[in-house]
């Protein structure tokens, strides 16, 4: 069976009109699957009894299981845990900004990209996510808050440079102005850094935020931290982001986890500057979120206000990201991963 909420408008066209329907109707479930986001074809009210049968003998809607939500006491974010049709985990995660809602979604259940500072890819990767199943993520959390989402960040767990042809679907799909139509300006792309994927994003003709996830300011530092820096160098990383602002005009976004002792001194974030000298890019600052299986401890505010400090008397523009949901397992991989050990060890 096709998975129905995966498909573009036109694929349902064709596939409805060669059944035999009208092609009115396919504009119509389409509505109901992206800017209603229905969770069964009999919420589908306009439509047929005969019509939702068929569509129910001829198509698979998925739709994931909320395990779990943590509220945060400070700020309201919500941490979901979902699981997916086959019993794999994953994570999503609603924030709330005085610039509107923003959620991140994972692109696949776990990662193998081997980040040292990250949970998710303690386990390795189990699978690739449908579109559906990234699309799901922001419905569910539509229909679970009643709140309006403006901003999407694939940022969760995976790499979506790994899954490129389903996050690319997924990105136009939520997009579409026939379906929820969110502005592909509001979607960032998060990539620890595989070279053909951002060259290839940069052909797409899609004006989203690359975030390239940098972390380091040598090929050295970074290969301890990132295996994926094993395979690109650093200089090759920052070509392609040069590529991507070139053909798209979108500033790139520079991921740096702030460790402890590891990549925090002055020093670091006077090399950084250098490095980033004349590219127009904005450097997000993160405070990395520990993690019981690795030993890595946060910079301190104090320190990261003095990093940052540092990158802006250079002419760099940096901010330090807010944390969102500390107090709720902020970790991208830490709910999923704890949840999955609560339960095996029932």
């Amino acid at each position: 069976m096709k998975e129905i909420r995966s498909m573009t408008l036109q694929e349902l066209t064709h596939d409805l009109v060669e059944e035999g329907e009208k092609q009115f109707r396919a504009k119509q479930i389409f509505a109901w699957l992206h800017a209603r986001q229905a969770k069964s074809f009999d919420e589908m009210s306009d439509l047929s009894l005969a019509l939702r049968e068929k569509l129910k003998e001829t198509y698979e809607l998925v739709t994931l299981e909320q395990i779990q939500v943590l509220v945060s006491a400070l700020d309201g974010t919500r941490k979901y845990l979902f699981r997916l049709p086959d019993g794999h985990l994953i994570e999503s995660v609603f924030m709330k900004y005085r610039h509107g809602n923003s959620v991140c979604v994972s692109s696949q259940a776990g990662c193998r990209m081997g980040c040292r500072f990250c949970a998710s890819t303690l386990d390795g990767l189990a699978r690739n996510l449908l579109p559906s199943e990234i699309l799901e993520q922001v419905y569910q959390i539509v229909r679970d808050t009643g709140e309006k989402i403006s901003n999407v960040v694939i940022m969760g767990s995976g790499e979506p440079m790994d899954n490129y042809e389903n996050v690319l679907r997924f990105i136009r799909l939520l997009t579409d102005e026939k379906g929820y139509h969110m502005s592909q300006r509001n979607i960032t792309l998060s990539t620890c850094g595989i070279v053909p994927g951002i060259r290839r994003l940069s052909e797409e003709g899609l004006p989203v935020t690359l975030a390239l996830s940098l972390h380091a300011v040598s090929d050295e530092e970074r290969r301890q931290l990132m295996p994926v820096a094993r395979k690109y160098p650093l200089q090759e990383v920052l070509a392609a982001c040069d590529a991507y602002f070139e053909k798209t005009g979108r500033r790139v976004s520079f991921e740096y986890s702030l460790v402890k002792g590891v990549n925090d001194s002055g020093e670091h974030a006077r090399r950084l500057a250098v490095l980033l000298k004349g590219k127009n890019c904005h450097v997000n600052l993160i405070p990395v979120n520990p993690i019981k299986e690795r030993l890595f401890q946060s910079t301190s505010r104090a320190e990261a206000a003095n990093f940052q400090l540092t990158l802006e008397k250079y002419g760099i523009n940096a901010t330090i990201r807010r944390e969102m949901g500390r107090d709720i397992q902020g970790a991208c991989g830490q709910l999923r991963r704890d949840y999955a050990g609560a339960s095996l060890s029932l």
